[in-house]
């Protein structure tokens, strides 16, 4: 989203005749219904982790839901809201309705407009039963926090958020996700799951000049193609033999998401608090669902280039300052052949956040480290280090070149102003997970 006030100062320019637009709310088909009975909380409490709200509206070491996590846009942070049923900072006097317009519309119980930092566009595909457990969920069983918002620091007139309605009308589908018939039962599940709760071309799929996801289904091959986002590039999720899933089987896939890590590689950046907060308690149905859609999305050869294909490191190749690196800080585990250590260590042999055309992944890593990965309540053993105080800028672009163009990988070199930039942007702290325990 760090362009996101790019396209408020866009759109706010626009011309002010827009009464309309600026107080008219969606109607939601729940308009006029009474508020529900509590409902069982396991229903409500796995809609939440398909969704992974906690992702958004949990900081580290905050009360689950309270909100308070700052997303950077050129103009100033925005913050995420408290969603607990707390009746004067929270949500706790939405009606079934209200709500069902703030997820699935991206309008507020007040007739704000949200910033499309809110996966709406995504969520507007739930179905109306998932919508009431979701709302049961946070009403009747996630605890009351009393918590203010934190406005935004973006300042007047560029925080005025009346535009957005035009955003919506022109980049959202209103309307629940309907079955496809070019699909089976599983395949539809899946494509409900990846295009609505899970929201996952928020971070896959490319943006355009507004901000806006360029494609929100399969129709469009742009869809899960892979996008950057916030010092991390998220690969594509199509069939890319070099760049996504061409050479993953479904059962790979349901591996990833079930268990945090395959042959290969091993959930980080985003993809670890979507793991330790959702996709781990996912039912096997829906991992396979999920994992037959995705599989049916075709790689586009033109983008992705040539196969990968493992090629050893001749024995008399000259020594570069990258290999040397490579062979202090990073052997040990990886191996001198990169093929990392089956499902513990990530290969970087071919690895898809090393062939990506954007390195920021590689370097925000190999700086940063990676997060604890949490399967079943359990700490892996092994995980990335930072390596940020032990090598410079210059050092970290020659490993990563090096490794960017070893064992068949061909991607392009990384730069020093590239690391020095991420550098500056990252937080050389790693943080603890948030890990969110709904019970």
């Amino acid at each position: 989203m760090k362009r996101l006030g790019l396209f408020v100062a866009v759109v706010a320019v626009v011309g002010a005749g827009s009464a309309w637009f600026a107080t008219h709310v969606p109607r939601s088909p729940f308009d006029g219904e009474a508020r529900p009975a509590p409902g069982p909380l396991a229903r409500g409490e796995y809609v939440a982790r398909l969704s992974d709200c906690v992702a958004c509206h949990t900081t580290e070491r905050g009360k689950p839901f309270a909100g308070g996590l700052a997303m950077g846009t050129p103009l100033g942070a925005i913050y995420t809201t408290n969603i607990t049923p707390d009746r004067e900072t929270g949500i706790g006097n939405y009606t079934l309705a209200d709500f069902d317009n703030a997820v699935r519309r991206g309008v507020r119980a007040d007739g704000t407009r949200l910033y499309p930092a809110m996966p709406h566009p995504s969520y507007a595909k739930m179905s109306d039963d998932d919508i009431r457990a979701l709302y049961d969920y946070f009403m009747n069983h996630v605890q009351p926090v009393s918590q203010s918002n934190r406005p935004a620091d973006i300042a007047w007139p560029l925080n005025m958020r009346w535009p957005l309605a035009f955003w919506n009308a022109a980049f959202t589908r209103p309307g629940a996700y309907q079955a496809k018939t070019t699909g089976d039962d599983l395949w539809n599940r899946g494509a409900y799951l990846v295009q609505g709760p899970g929201h996952c071309g928020s971070c896959h799929t490319p943006r355009g000049v507004a901000i806006q996801e360029v494609a929100l289904d399969e129709g469009d091959p742009r869809y899960l193609s892979g996008a950057l986002l916030d010092g991390w590039y998220a690969p594509s999720l199509r069939n890319d033999h070099n760049t996504g899933l061409g050479r993953w089987t479904e059962e790979d896939i349901v591996s990833y998401l079930k268990d945090g890590r395959n042959q290969h590689g091993v959930v980080f950046g985003s993809m670890l608090e979507a793991f330790n907060n959702s996709t781990q308690y996912m039912s096997d149905t829906d991992l396979k669902g999920i994992a037959r859609y995705l599989k049916s999305l075709p790689g586009d050869r033109m983008r992705d280039g040539d196969p990968w294909q493992y090629q050893p490191v001749a024995a008399a190749t000259p020594r570069s300052a990258g290999q040397a690196i490579y062979a202090a800080q990073c052997a040990t585990c990886h191996g001198a052949d990169g093929r990392g250590r089956a499902e513990w260590i990530a290969p970087l042999a071919g690895a898809s956040s090393l062939l990506a055309p954007d390195p920021a992944s590689a370097i925000n890593i190999t700086l940063n480290g990676a997060g604890r990965v949490v399967a079943d309540g359990v700490t892996d053993a092994y995980r990335m280090p930072s390596l940020r105080s032990k090598l410079s800028d210059q050092q970290i672009a020659e490993v990563l070149t090096y490794v960017r163009a070893t064992w068949g990988n061909r991607a392009a070199p990384v730069t020093e102003q590239e690391v020095k930039a991420l550098r500056a942007h990252t937080d050389p702290a790693s943080p603890d997970p948030i890990i969110l325990q709904m019970r």
